[in-house]
This record gives C-alpha cells, sequence and structure tokens, in this order.
C-alpha cells in the first residue's frame, strides 16, 4: 500500500487506477490510505456539473476539458453513471463520449456507478476526487447523473456548481424550478445553436433577477453562459467563469465554508452507507423472521425499524 500511495502521489495512471478500484471496496487498509490521500489532497478546485437528463453534460465536459488543457493544467474527470436496479451495472456511456481524450496524459477520466445511491452522486466519487486532487490535478469535473429537483447533493460536494439546461426538452422552466435553480454558481444553457436557446437563457436571467438563486453567493453575480459544444461557442467564457468563481471563493473567504459543508456531508454518508451495509449483513439472517412479521402485519414498519438499530446497537 506504502508503494500504491507513492505512485499516486506521483502521478501514475495504473497507481491512480488501482486506488480507485480499491476505493469503491473501502476495505480497512484501504480506509487508512484513504485518509493519508484526504490529508494530502484540498489544493483542485472541484467543479460539479449536473442537469436534467439529455441537457448534453458529457458533451459540455469534453468540450471544456480541451479548453482548459490548453491553459497547460491537469483535469481530473469523476463521471458517474446510473445502474441498472437489477444487475447493479451501468453503461458507463460517458467513457465512451470521451474517447478522443484519452491519449491526453494531463487528463483522467474515471467511469463510477451509482449503485443505488441518490442524489446524482455515487458513493466513492469524493474519494475518488481526493485521489486526483492528491495525484496533482488541477481541475476535477464532477458529472452527476440527469438529476430531478431535489436530488443535489453535488451542490454539498464542489466547490463550484454548474447547472446544464438545454432548450426544447418539453418544459421550459425545467431548471429554474427550484431545486436546480437554486444550487448554481453558474448556469449553462447547451446547445445553443438550436433557435429556441436564447428563450431558455432569458427565462433563467429573469428568475435571477427575481433574487431566486443561490443565498449564499455575496458579491458572486451568477452569469447564464450559451454553449454549443458543436461550434465551441462560449466553452472559453465558461471555462473563464469557472476560474473566476475559484478566485471569488478564495478572496470572499467562501470557499472554508464549502469545504466545511463538504466535509460534513462525507462524514454523514459514509456513517449512511455503514448503517446500510450493517444492515445488508443481517438481511438473510435475523431479519427475515422480522420481514415475515411484517409482510403477516403482525409488526408495523416503525416499530420494525427501531427494533433493527436496537438490535444493531445504534438507538441510545
Amino acid at each position: 500500500m506504502k508503494g500504491l500511495l507513492e505512485g499516486v502521489y506521483a502521478g501514475e495512471i495504473r497507481a491512480i487506477a488501482r486506488m480507485m478500484s480499491l476505493a469503491e471496496g473501502a476495505q480497512r487498509p484501504v480506509r487508512d490510505a484513504l485518509g493519508e490521500i484526504y490529508r494530502r489532497a484540498g489544493r483542485a478546485h472541484v467543479v460539479g456539473l449536473t442537469g436534467s437528463p439529455g441537457s448534453g453534460k458529457s458533451t459540455l465536459v469534453g468540450a471544456l476539458t480541451r479548453a482548459v488543457r490548453k491553459s497547460g493544467r491537469k483535469v481530473g474527470i469523476v463521471a458517474v453513471d446510473p445502474s441498472s436496479p437489477f444487475s447493479g451495472g451501468a453503461i458507463l456511456g460517458d467513457r465512451i463520449r470521451m474517447t478522443d481524450l484519452a491519449t491526453d496524459k494531463g487528463v483522467f477520466v474515471r467511469s463510477l456507478a451509482t449503485r443505488g445511491n441518490l442524489g446524482g452522486l455515487a458513493s466513492a466519487s469524493l474519494d475518488t476526487v481526493d485521489i486526483l486532487d492528491a495525484a496533482g490535478f488541477d481541475l476535477v469535473l464532477i458529472e452527476t447523473v440527469g438529476v430531478g429537483q431535489d436530488e443535489v447533493d453535488i451542490a454539498r460536494a464542489a466547490h463550484t456548481v454548474v447547472v446544464v439546461s438545454a432548450p426544447g426538452l418539453g418544459d421550459d422552466v425545467q431548471a429554474i424550478k427550484a431545486g436546480v435553480l437554486e444550487i448554481a454558481d453558474i448556469h449553462v444553457v447547451s446547445k445553443a445553436d438550436r433557435p429556441d436557446a436564447n428563450k431558455t437563457a432569458s427565462d433563467l436571467n429573469a428568475m435571477l433577477g427575481l433574487g431566486l438563486g443561490r443565498r449564499d453567493q455575496g458579491s458572486w453575480s451568477v452569469p447564464v453562459i450559451c454553449t454549443s459544444a458543436e461550434t465551441g461557442e462560449g466553452v472559453r467564457g465558461l471555462g473563464s467563469a469557472i476560474d473566476s468563481h475559484g478566485i471569488h471563493l478564495s478572496n470572499s473567504g467562501e470557499r472554508e465554508r464549502r469545504q466545511h459543508e463538504i466535509a460534513e456531508m462525507r462524514v454523514l454518508k459514509i456513517a449512511e452507507n455503514m448503517v446500510r451495509g450493517r444492515v445488508e449483513q443481517e438481511r438473510e439472517a435475523s431479519l427475515r423472521t422480522m420481514f415475515d412479521d411484517l409482510t403477516s402485519r403482525r409488526l408495523d414498519p416503525h416499530s420494525a425499524a427501531r427494533k433493527l438499530l436496537q438490535d444493531l446497537n445504534l438507538v441510545f
């Protein structure tokens, strides 16, 4: 494990990939190693990109990465794909869309399956971010699965949140709905070459003008940027806006507050996963009788849940 950590810190691709695979298993020796990596991380600018399915997030991530690479910075990409509810597998289509980046040694793409996790993120997402951070990547992009109004974990997992909206998805205000509008530091209207893109941008600007955006922005004015991955329109402007927001976070002290939010969210998520893991271990044995009692209605769900936590020594 020591040699593997040294490889990660040196930016060795095989070591990075191996550590990421181990992080998804999260056995005890790996958790200790991830603790070491966490203490070495904290320098990268973490950017989350989220939005409705079909909004063009993956294509935009590819175009943005190519633009950022022209400045010489290294870019890590954590692309989260939805899992099958039956097999647990995922198509990992994001990696397919980014095959042209595979030969660039300054880019590392990692696809993760959600494996049933809600909120648009996989459970190992932020461990993967730490590994890329410790390996010397300057910018880490997290692309979430397509999310709805309240599946917005990315708002507490990234320094800068970019919400991507596409025109013509059947609802002109689909990105203006409260849960998504309020998490954005930057709004992007993708597929700007389409004739109805300007209307979507106007709707967003109108809502922001009414003060319906994020409440913790301070002096930051949330921009609405129209982009087209096909023509390259607006991509450099998006990169500049991300850099400007990073500077704003540092100068205003907001970055430290967001780091605190990220830390809080991670602890609670890890604790939640630990409890879920314990429940899964008990399912085949002691829980079978409990579920039989529930099915026959000799026991109600609230009492069953409390008994389960008591049996796991989790109710004090």
